[in-house]
């Protein structure tokens, strides 16, 4: 089974959730970035309230700018704070790729997703890594977090190479989907993991 998604932010401005949720399965939506409470994205409440309102089951993600461990788990603790005990049906996914983490070695960046991940898992959600194809294969041990986490791979392409497991891939940034102006990002889900959660 293939479940069509998006996932989204700020930068989508006003959605028209019941135009949207005619045409996914589900929508992922970033909580925010960073470990600092005025981090979170502004639109979040709005988008999170909007699919819920249409039945879409959601999902989270955290853009992460965290330097060491102890960093990481600060952002897992606000997006905790954040989430306020609310319900998902999909993972929260720390978003791992950017350019000020590359140098900080695979052992290191790969602590950080564990330590993440399992602060969420405690708080009783379940936990994912997102990452684009060569920040998985390059920086991170993805064998190790495969076997733990859930992972959700970026290679915008026709097809994806990511030759890990995977349960969803982001496969374009430059999606149209009614109810959203301008390009949005598409994922397929190959699991049903709505149930599961």
């Amino acid at each position: 089974m293939e479940y069509k998604g998006i996932d989204i932010s700020k930068y989508q401005g006003d959605i028209d959730f019941n135009k949207v949720s005619k045409n996914i399965d589900f929508a992922i939506i970033r909580i925010g970035y960073g470990m600092y409470e005025s981090q979170k994205d502004p639109k979040f409440e709005a988008n999170y309230e909007g699919f819920k309102r249409t039945n879409t089951p959601v999902g989270v993600y955290l853009y992460s700018y965290a330097l060491n461990e102890s960093e990481a788990e600060k952002e897992a603790d606000v997006v905790i704070k954040w989430l306020n005990n609310r319900n998902l049906n999909l993972p929260v996914y720390f978003d791992i790729e950017d350019k000020s983490q590359i140098n900080l070695g695979k052992v290191k960046l790969t602590n950080m997703c564990d330590r993440f991940c399992k602060r969420i898992e405690k708080a009783g959600y379940w936990a994912g890594i997102y990452a684009n194809k060569y920040f998985l294969t390059t920086y991170l041990d993805y064998k190790k977090l495969e076997e733990k986490y859930t992972i959700w791979v970026a290679q915008w392409n026709d097809q994806n190479t990511y030759s890990g497991k995977y349960d969803m891939w982001q496969y374009t940034s430059t999606g149209k989907v009614p109810g959203i102006n301008g390009n949005v990002d598409m994922n397929k889900l190959y699991r049903n993991i709505f149930t599961k959660i």
